[in-house]
């Protein structure tokens, strides 16, 4: 099989963007076809353009600057922000072009854009190029450093499971002229909680108390839901008692906290007494305390109770949020009632609720679960047609039905339509075409094809699709193709790229090492 020549007309190459230079290219070529391509461009080809360099110079060693250096009359605080959210995945890249940007003279980055490259660095957990990233900023007085930055780092940090970082984040924000207040307090300790770093967030909490702020209402109630959250509905309790000693005004959201705590540990009686009592007290309930209770009889499987308490919110011209909705919708499949379902759905467009990817992808699992073609694609057309666009869930789950069925005209037709929709595939949907495809008879050239693809945008395989491939065409005797397909692999951009290179010829000894890259379970959710 023949795995170098280009792509049969049945499948497409995604937009330009994703389309491999070789790293060889020199500046002076580079620098002509930027002077040709660019003089009539749009704002989208130009970000696909930048967003492809990028990529290509995503190693610390090659030279971006240079072949930057063609698109710096087309500079401007849009197409900067364009391109930074498209390459959220290369942190690197994406810093120096920031850089690069922020040197052209008369131009200047917004605190937007400042905000982004934050958020794509704590996300990759590039801690320390975030921090001189904002002492850089601070010094240069480039960009303001406000809050709302730090809540950035605040959520990085927790997120990285290091939530005495964030703390300790937390302290340096006098450093960049920032005085904390309550706000920052109050976020700081919904990220904690809402990882589950309860002690921590509890033990923050009793600091900021000792230290002088002073604890609201909401401070309490954020620790409260962290408690909840992780299932110890006697701590919440106590907190909520340590809140009435205090002469705190206790409010609805204080409320809601505590039942939400209570009936996540069980004791949904005692939530009701709860509820009793808060109505007693003149605090009117809103759509997320009924909402509560529906959850947590849909949990148990209770849909009796659950519609009741649903009714009963219709009777007081309350609507449940989308969150709510899909719990029901998402227990009506598990229980093979997808038309009532499908009734709900309507329900909610026809009170003014959109509907989310979670709303149609429950009931496309059942689809998908069930082997119903049809009604799955008719789905996909409708979240179209309904403007809520499918997500990587979505795709994964059709394209695994129908690779599996052998509707391979169909899968294609599906994979074209993600261009269409601009939808563009993640690690996540390489593999299950890749890993659908080379378990099927007859069209493991066609797996091949989506492998290399993948390797040409610059996208590192999971270590479980380089191993199955790999040992599909050594079943086969097709030693020749593994090593073309190592040979590409090799001449990546990737650093990662190249590593796996390793596992595609039989080399273990990098195998330990990039198991990190693996995902054992093709996301299909």
């Amino acid at each position: 099989m023949a795995f170098r020549r280009s792509l049969s007309s049945n499948y497409k190459i995604l937009p330009s963007f994703f389309h491999f230079h070789p790293p060889q290219t020199s500046f002076f070529f580079c620098f002509c076809f930027c002077l040709h391509s660019h003089s009539h461009s749009s704002p989208d080809h130009l970000v696909n353009d930048i967003s492809r360099l990028l990529s290509d110079h995503r190693h610390p060693h090659h030279d971006l600057q240079p072949s930057l250096a063609p698109f710096s009359a087309h500079i401007s605080t849009d197409l900067v922000q364009q391109v930074l959210k498209r390459c959220t995945h290369l942190p690197f890249p994406s810093h120096r072009f920031f850089l690069w940007a922020k040197s052209i003279p008369g131009f200047q980055h917004t605190p937007h854009t400042f905000r982004i490259l934050v958020q794509i660095l704590g996300s990759s957990k590039h801690f320390a190029i975030l921090w001189d990233l904002l002492i850089e900023m601070r010094d240069s007085r480039c960009c303001q450093i406000t809050s709302e930055v730090f809540w950035l780092i605040f959520k990085a940090y927790s997120q990285a499971d290091l939530p005495d970082a964030a703390i300790r984040s937390f302290f340096r924000m006098d450093q960049f002229g920032i005085k904390p207040t309550i706000d920052d307090v109050d976020k700081l300790l919904y990220f904690l909680c809402k990882r589950k770093h309860i002690k921590q967030a509890q033990q923050f909490f009793d600091q900021a108390k000792k230290i002088g702020f002073l604890l609201t209402a909401k401070t309490y109630s954020i620790l409260i839901s962290g408690w909840g959250e992780v299932g110890d509905s006697d701590k919440a309790s106590e907190l909520f008692r340590a809140m009435l000693e205090q002469g705190c005004p206790v409010d609805l959201l204080a409320y809601n906290n505590l039942l939400q705590a209570l009936c996540n540990g069980g004791r949904v009686d005692e939530a009701l007494n709860i509820f009793c009592d808060m109505v007693s007290k003149g605090v009117k309930p809103d759509a997320f305390t009924y909402s509560i209770f529906i959850r947590t009889y849909c949990d148990a499987n209770d849909m009796h109770s659950a519609f009741r308490v649903l009714d009963r919110m219709s009777r007081y011209d309350l609507l449940p949020n989308v969150f709510t909705y899909n719990c029901i919708i998402k227990r009506l499949c598990k229980n093979e009632n997808v038309e009532e379902a499908y009734r709900l759905l309507d329900e909610m467009i026809s009170r003014g609720i959109k509907p989310d990817t979670w709303s149609y992808n429950s009931i496309q699992a059942y689809h998908c679960d069930h082997c119903e073609v049809n009604r799955a694609l008719k789905l996909l057309s409708r979240m179209e047609k309904d403007n809520c666009p499918p997500d990587r869930h979505t795709y994964n789950m059709v394209l695994k039905l129908l690779i599996r069925i052998g509707r391979f005209d169909r899968a294609t037709d599906v994979w074209e339509n993600m261009e269409k929709k601009k939808f563009y595939p993640s690690v996540s949907t390489f593999s299950v075409m890749i890993h659908g495809f080379s378990k099927k008879k007859g069209k493991l050239e066609e797996a091949c094809k989506y492998f290399e693809m993948m390797i040409d945008e610059g996208i590192p395989p999971y270590v479980t699709t380089v191993e199955s491939l790999r040992n599909r065409l050594v079943s086969l005797g097709l030693l020749d193709d593994i090593e073309i397909l190592a040979d590409k692999m090799r001449q990546s951009t990737s650093c990662s790229i190249q590593e796996l290179a390793n596992i595609m010829v039989g080399t273990r000894a990098a195998h330990n090492t990039l198991r990190h890259y693996d995902e054992t379970d093709i996301e299909s959710d």
